[in-house]
């Protein structure tokens, strides 16, 4: 599994949770919140993105993000369902990892492109609980950022 950092580059898994944790060594009195978001880009494969973002409230972060493939979905419901699904995946190998390194005091949301408006509005309470019964917090349109523009960026540029 291969991330890329925008500032360092191509990155493992362990590589990328080391980078987390070092990050957060830099201010061990600040907060963090890591939001994890996937969106998905139909084209003649699905492009998926996965962006794991850590945030030092109040003060930046970084972002790593994942983009894979996957065969043509042709239902939008199962799509969302798969995002939300890798977004879960990410977000339980980071969190055992950084739990193992003492880093276990910090909010994880997941970032869902679901919204009020929209085709995906008939969705939100299904993919919502999905995540709030994984014990995370979950986080719709507008503040989804991790999914709606970091995750969403990078599945343009695959197309």
């Amino acid at each position: 599994m291969n991330f890329i950092n925008p500032t360092k580059g191509k990155m493992d898994l362990d590589s990328m949770s080391r980078d987390i944790i070092e990050f957060m060594a830099e201010d061990t009195k600040s907060k963090y919140t890591l939001m994890i978001g996937t969106d998905s880009q139909l084209g003649r494969m699905v492009c998926f993105v996965t962006a794991i973002i850590i945030y030092r409230n109040g003060k930046g972060g970084r972002f790593y993000y994942r983009r894979f493939f996957n065969k043509r979905i042709p239902s939008l419901k199962q799509r969302i369902f798969m995002e939300t699904s890798f977004s879960l995946e990410m977000a339980n190998m980071l969190v055992e990892r950084l739990d193992i390194n003492g880093m276990n005091n910090l909010d994880v949301e997941i970032h869902m492109d679901v919204g009020n408006n929209g085709k995906t509005k008939e969705i939100i309470k299904e993919v919502v609980n999905l995540v709030i019964g994984s014990g995370y917090m979950a986080k719709v349109k507008p503040d989804s950022c991790g999914a709606s523009k970091v995750a969403d960026k990078y599945t343009k540029y695959a197309m």
